[in-house]
């Protein structure tokens, strides 16, 4: 292994925070080092400004081959250099890289990146945005475990938290209204673990209070998880706001070519775990898998639950991130605050266009004075508010689909997040396993029809819903 490796292990940025809080000495600290020291410095600090964070966190040039590029280490397995080296990597005493599905190289430069642009203490690199949701819940509920969750969340989540963590025995109670802090206050219970919402719904586009809700879930006693797949850390950085726990699908912005499947998780170090013991005895008591580890008493509050997923729910479960995967997002997250910035600024355009045709009912868009997210999007987005836009053509879901049909630059799919405009109709794609009812609460119309704008030229994009209004209006 190179030892462009040593100062880069996904958790060296918490090595050093864990040190200056002065956490127990013991055998599992190991997990908090990097690798053996070297003479390779981390790079750089948390005093850079974004857009040089993203080209440079976690990162340097590799000692070996002075290749500037982070390499892809498309290996299985790395060798041990004694048979106890052996059992103390696999003991957690030392640290290190033992098997590609816990820890790789290159995925640990992408989960110190992404850790650095949220703010947070750590990162867990996944194999989707769906793998990424799942641990968030698994990592501290089981069976009779119950959490609340907004309504205005992506279709595949509200089916994972309604049906399929229902199967394991956790409940999900469900809010209509995110923003009233009193509702999440009502659906807590003794047994809740968490909160759970979008920062920028897909595809209602209305925006999160973070601040309100996230003091709510403190005073019960939970973390704040959110998704930030359609704000991203440049436009939102929720852990700034009291958010706990951030979510990605790096599949969408932070990929953002369309070419890779991901997602990630983001510790923000801030939820005093260790002092709610009785309700996450899983972050708190004993783990006998790791002969007694308390992940609270010995890594401490800032690293416990991102360090609790990866060397056990990824151990066990295993959706982990191929390297190749790991290294294209990263050459995303390089260009995200300028692919964002033109995403936004064509957006704002196309929904300002919209809004003024009289052939289209209503728009959805916080970016938009008339929004009534527009407020909240000023307080928690000012330099925009995404580039995921949602519209109803007079006429309702017969429109919509022949409108689908007539568009030509757009690409009609479900992604979002690419240099591409991007077209869907949510209630018969995305959301199509909700209810009639369950569409409405999630404030998705039968005829409603949901924009991705992409990195082409603002004229051409509304040329072609132009021609295309003019086809379903004929």
């Amino acid at each position: 292994m190179s030892p462009c490796c040593h100062a880069h292990h996904p958790v060296a940025a918490a090595r050093d925070r864990a040190r200056r809080r002065r956490l127990p000495a013991g055998r599992y600290l190991g997990i908090l080092a990097s690798q053996p020291p070297s003479d390779v410095q981390e790079h750089p600090s948390m005093t850079q400004h974004f857009e040089t964070r993203q080209i440079h966190a976690g990162a340097a040039p590799d000692p070996t081959t002075n290749a500037v590029v982070t390499p892809i280490y498309q290996t299985t397995s790395f060798v041990f250099d004694s048979a106890q080296h052996a059992a103390d990597l696999f003991s957690l005493a030392q640290p290190g890289n033992i098997y590609t599905r816990i820890t790789n190289p290159t995925t640990a430069v992408l989960e110190a990146r992404l850790a650095s642009l949220e703010g947070g203490s750590g990162a867990l690199a996944l194999a989707s945005g769906q793998s990424a949701e799942t641990f968030a819940v698994l990592n501290i509920a089981g069976a009779g475990d119950h959490i609340v969750s907004s309504t205005s969340i992506y279709g595949g989540t509200y089916n994972l938290f309604k049906y399929t963590l229902a199967k394991l025995g956790i409940e999900t109670t469900f809010i209509e209204d995110q923003n009233d802090p009193e509702a999440w206050r009502a659906a807590a219970r003794p047994n809740t673990k968490l909160f759970f919402a979008e920062t920028i719904g897909n595809p209602a586009v209305n925006i999160l209070d973070i601040e309100p809700v996230a003091a709510v879930a403190h005073d019960v006693g939970v973390p704040l998880v959110v998704d930030n797949t359609v704000a991203t850390p440049y436009l939102i950085r929720p852990i700034e706001h009291g958010a706990d726990i951030v979510v990605h699908s790096a599949t969408k912005y932070l990929g953002g070519h369309g070419a890779v499947v991901g997602g990630v998780i983001v510790d923000g170090g801030t939820f005093p775990w260790s002092q709610h013991v009785d309700r996450f005895p899983g972050l708190t008591e004993p783990d006998p898998s790791y002969d007694g580890l308390s992940y609270t008493t010995a890594l401490g509050d800032a690293n416990a639950f991102h360090l609790k997923a990866r060397v056990q729910l990824l151990r066990d479960i295993g959706p982990s991130i191929a390297p190749a995967s790991a290294w294209q997002i990263l050459q995303g997250v390089e260009t995200l605050s300028l692919r964002v910035e033109r995403h936004v600024q064509n957006a704002k355009r196309v929904a300002e266009w919209l809004e003024s045709n009289e052939r289209v009912a209503s728009v959805n868009y916080a970016g938009l004075p008339s929004s009534p997210w527009h407020e909240l999007a000023n307080h928690y987005a000012p330099l925009g508010a995404g580039a995921i836009l949602s519209f109803e053509l007079k006429g309702g879901v017969d429109a919509g689909r022949r409108l689908i049909e007539s568009v030509a630059l757009f690409s009609h799919l479900v992604n979002i997040g690419d240099v591409r405009s991007l077209i869907s109709h949510p209630a018969s794609t995305t959301h199509s396993q909700l209810t009639p009812e369950q569409l409405l609460s999630g404030g998705i119309t039968p005829g409603l029809v949901r924009l991705s704008i992409g990195l082409e030229h603002v004229d051409d994009i509304i040329g072609d819903l132009d021609q295309a209004f003019a086809k379903v209006f004929a």
